[in-house]
């Protein structure tokens, strides 16, 4: 049975959702099979303890309706209107290989992944580079889980991630990208509890149109190293070049650390907009995940840590 555990960053269920909405989640969640959280978890989780506010996100979760209609995926389109074209991607059967510096390279399907790890929900901040944000509830396990199955070798330094590529995908044709979607982490922040690997949100399996059926997700950074729709995770000891980064190195580099005292070169970083309330707020260092992440970065001094 998997069990949801308290660590004390995330957000109380209780805090931030409606009534109506955990009964629903939950009743989703206790009949998902292996990419569910089992009932008395959850029941247990709500009647936890008030955790001391600054570890939590401190915002409402934003309105479904949003976070499942607004989404950058440009594989589909430059505009934000893309839930529809995105429903070309189908959720199963799904597999991901697991590539480079690893004891034994292969290729694992993603249900097969699912039973060997134990799922959880978190409520995460979203925070993308364009200045808009939203918090959203995820569902899936934490990416040094994964590092535990893949077994990388000593050598291995970085962690690369590559989106699945679909012929449906009319942005593919475009000729301005360096397709396929690459996105990298040092070993070190891949294993750090905050990292993880979602496989749904609100309690249901994760949507094309939000990177389903699994993606990548890293609170703290800029929502562009969240990779979608994940078809390759390969280990390395160099550095990856991601995607935006080969696309313009002066505006994105490698870290993408959410810091609201360094401007994209085209706007400011300092405030953000949250999708549903349009009210706009102050951005966060580290996206608000400071305490838990800051120390991956004492030694990186010399680095472009923040775009």
């Amino acid at each position: 049975m998997h069990i949801l555990r308290r660590r004390g960053w995330e957000v109380s269920e209780r805090l931030v959702t409606l009534e109506a909405l955990v009964l629903s989640r939950r009743a989703a969640l206790a009949g998902a099979g292996s990419v569910a959280l089992a009932a008395p978890a959850l029941a247990q989780a709500a009647a936890a303890p008030e955790r001391n506010p600054k570890y939590v996100a401190g915002r409402e979760i934003t309105p479904e309706k949003y976070a499942t209609t607004y989404n950058n995926y440009y594989e589909f389109s430059e505009g934000k209107n893309l839930w529809e074209a995105a429903q070309v991607i189908k959720p199963r059967p799904w597999t991901i290989s697991l590539e480079g510096q690893l004891k034994e390279p292969r290729t694992i399907a993603i249900d097969d992944l699912l039973k060997q790890v134990q799922v959880e929900e978190r409520v995460y901040r979203h925070r993308c580079v364009e200045a808009w944000a939203m918090t959203v509830p995820w569902t899936g396990f934490p990416l040094s889980q994964l590092l535990k199955i893949a077994e990388p070798l000593g050598s291995a330094k970085y962690i690369v991630f590559e989106t699945a590529q679909d012929p449906k995908m009319p942005g593919l044709q475009s000729p301005f990208y360096p397709w396929p979607y690459i996105e990298g982490l040092t070993l070190d922040e891949a294993a750090n509890d905050l990292a993880f690997i979602s496989t749904g949100m609100y309690g249901k399996s994760l949507p094309a149109q939000d990177g389903g059926p699994v993606r990548l997700t890293v609170p703290w950074k800029y929502g562009f190293k969240s990779a979608k729709a994940l078809a390759k995770i390969s280990f390395t000891e160099k550095r990856p070049v991601n995607f935006w980064q080969a696309i313009q190195p002066s505006e994105y580099g490698f870290w993408a650390n959410v810091n609201p005292d360094v401007s994209h070169p085209r706007w400011s970083q300092a405030r953000e907009r949250l999708l549903g309330s349009n009210e706009m707020v102050p951005t966060q260092i580290y996206n608000g995940y400071g305490e838990f992440v800051a120390s991956l970065y004492s030694d990186r001094k010399n680095e472009k840590l923040f775009m």
